[in-house]
């Protein structure tokens, strides 16, 4: 199991606690490998981009009309957090609906 995130991350740091045998990827450091993100996007589509978060918010207008896996390729801080890859299946969020999925209640 893999889980992209930030080490600076809350909701990133609560799930990792769960999931003590989950390899950590900060994607600041070492980014989400293509084939992940765009099978990813393909997933979630534009719910894989975080439009809250503070790179976003540093972004200008141009920048954000940009394709949104293009931005995410860019600012891979851009990505809703954590993204868990489990059995050949994602995971997006830290939500009941995910822990429930990994069976963590």
């Amino acid at each position: 199991m893999k889980l992209y995130g930030l080490k600076t991350c809350d909701t990133c740091r609560k799930a990792l606690k769960s999931l003590p045998d989950a390899v950590f990827l900060d994607v600041r450091i070492d980014g989400v490998p293509e084939p992940v993100l765009s099978q990813a996007f393909a997933e979630f589509g534009n719910a894989l981009l975080n439009t809250r978060s503070t790179t976003w918010r540093g972004l200008d207008e141009s920048q954000r009309a940009k394709a949104p896996l293009e931005l995410l390729k860019e600012h891979p801080t851009l990505m809703k957090r954590p993204l868990i890859e489990a059995d050949g299946k994602l995971l997006l969020g830290w939500t009941a609906e995910t822990r429930g999925q990994l069976g963590i209640f």
